[in-house]
């Protein structure tokens, strides 16, 4: 098959696009994909992933984006631009990578007969209610989410097929009417091939020393991890918290630690690339996802949660329902009430007064990764999606 994707960023990089993109490629389909261009990146450009068709953006259209369901200016930009690249070729199918794009995918759909698959990375309509953009007057002005609930609904009911990355978000697209057999779970794993990490040693038992990696802003609840350090120093415990990454909420976590006073036990590194934190896997005793539960994190999943897992570290991890699933699972780690610090500070007390608990973590984590949570077996679902579509 020939198959478009529409990405509204950049691209390289993004894990999962990356990887679905190869796959398909691997197993034959002539894969492209349209996304925005950064400054002196070609236009067109042929990667292992598939062919790369670039157009500029203006800030204007980039801001707009938040008002894309009231004002045009965002959908006009990627008419123009899947109407160019149709005008040289037919695509068999139009991959839309997540729900602000669908529009475009159910208009190449009716224009060009093609097929119209919509892939929901997220919970978007929750994702925008929740963001710091969205809920300033301006934003509420722009964006209404009784408009993107209803988006959603529409656009999935569009779709010819809709994928989903979990199992919760699969069962909330069949709670808007969509059917069932409509619906698939493609799973955002890992590609253990290409995921080197050193080889464990024995865990320091003299202090924990905990790590998290991605994103920094208020949903991530970084804020909650950093009382839980500031309890377990009334305690005693020796504790060490590497936090990397950057976001929205770098100054605030910052200021937390000040008033903390933490400073000793956290070190903000910033962001780093996978080749640079190694280190920190290798000395890691913990790794945290504490994600602030909502209607967002309740229906996606991290691709961290599978890189922790088979770097052989145990998690301990926030009550979100996809992350306590799988940790319940596969018995790689504990969870614990997002907003509760002390609950995550008992766990961490006593990781440090029993280690030897830590072990059990270890092996069950890897090898469920090798065994299933791996893009090797979400990768064939997708080649066999697609080749059920053809």
């Amino acid at each position: 098959m020939k198959i478009l994707f529409i990405l509204d960023h950049p691209f390289p990089p993004n894990v999962r696009v990356e990887n679905e993109m190869k796959a398909l490629t691997d197993a034959g389909n002539d894969v492209h994909v349209a996304c925005v261009q950064k400054d002196g990146e070609p236009l067109i450009e042929k990667t292992i992933y598939g062919t790369v068709h670039r157009k500029s953006m203006s800030k204007f259209i980039y801001k707009s984006s938040v008002g894309v369901l009231k004002f045009p200016f965002y959908f006009n930009y990627w008419r123009c631009f899947v109407d160019k690249l149709f005008a040289k070729e037919r695509f068999d199918a139009i991959h839309i990578c997540d729900l602000p794009l669908a529009k475009i995918g159910y208009e190449a759909k009716i224009k060009y007969g093609s097929t119209f698959v919509l892939d929901l990375f997220e919970n978007w309509p929750v994702l925008l209610q929740l963001s710091t953009h969205t809920n300033t007057f301006l934003g509420k002005i722009l964006s209404s989410h009784k408009q993107w609930v209803r988006y959603e609904k529409e656009m999935c009911g569009l779709a010819d097929r809709v994928i989903v990355v979990v199992e919760e978000a699969k069962t909330r697209i069949e709670s808007l009417g969509i059917p069932s057999e409509k619906v698939v779970v493609i799973s955002n794993t890992l590609d253990i091939e290409g995921f080197d990490v050193p080889k464990r040693k024995a865990f320091n038992t003299d202090e924990i020393r905990m790590l998290y990696v991605g994103g920094i802003n208020f949903h991530r609840g970084i804020q909650f991890v950093i009382k839980a350090i500031s309890i377990l120093k009334e305690k005693n415990v020796p504790v060490h918290f590497d936090l990397v990454g950057g976001g929205s909420y770098v100054a605030n976590i910052k200021g937390l630690i000040e008033e903390l006073q933490v400073q000793d036990n956290v070190t903000v590194h910033g962001y780093k690339p996978h080749t640079q934190i190694c280190d920190l896997y290798e000395s890691a005793n913990v790794a945290l996802i504490p994600h602030v539960k909502s209607g967002h994190t309740d229906n996606t999943i991290p691709n961290k949660i599978f890189q922790y897992m088979f770097a052989e570290i145990p998690m301990v991890v926030s009550n979100c329902d996809p992350l306590v699933r799988i940790l319940n699972e596969t018995e790689s780690g504990l969870s614990y009430p997002y907003d509760q610090p002390e609950e995550l500070a008992a766990i961490i007390a006593d990781f440090y007064e029993h280690p030897k608990k830590l072990d059990c973590y270890i092996k069950h984590g890897r090898q469920a990764v090798i065994d299933k949570y791996n893009w090797k077996v979400d990768g064939r679902k997708l080649v066999e999606f697609y080749a059920d579509l053809a």
